[in-house]
């Protein structure tokens, strides 16, 4: 069956607002590892990538502030459970 170009949606039309997704944005701005960035970071890409433990949700991100990231989602996100001495020692442990 041929689908009609006229249902398909224009790749170039702009997203909706709603579809829109933002982060905190997780830079640290001093050498201590206190203090974050935290403005709204814009995903610009949501793709899959393959572990070995199964598939990871994986974004790019940028701030306002010029800071860019790409990774696993769960490693860009701030979890409100942890408090600021336990993301600081996260923080040390994975200095070298």
């Amino acid at each position: 069956m041929i689908q009609d170009d006229a249902a398909l949606p224009d790749p170039r039309a702009p997203v909706p607002e709603s579809q829109m997704m933002f982060l905190d944005c997780p830079a640290y701005l001093d050498e201590d590892g206190t203090q974050r960035c935290d403005l709204p970071a814009e995903v610009s890409d949501r793709y899959p990538m393959g572990s070995t433990s199964g598939p990871t949700e994986n974004v790019k991100i940028c701030c306002p502030a010029g800071h860019r990231f790409n990774g696993p989602i769960e490693f860009l996100t701030w979890h409100a459970d942890r408090g600021a001495g336990q993301a600081t020692a996260l923080v040390q442990r994975a200095a070298p």
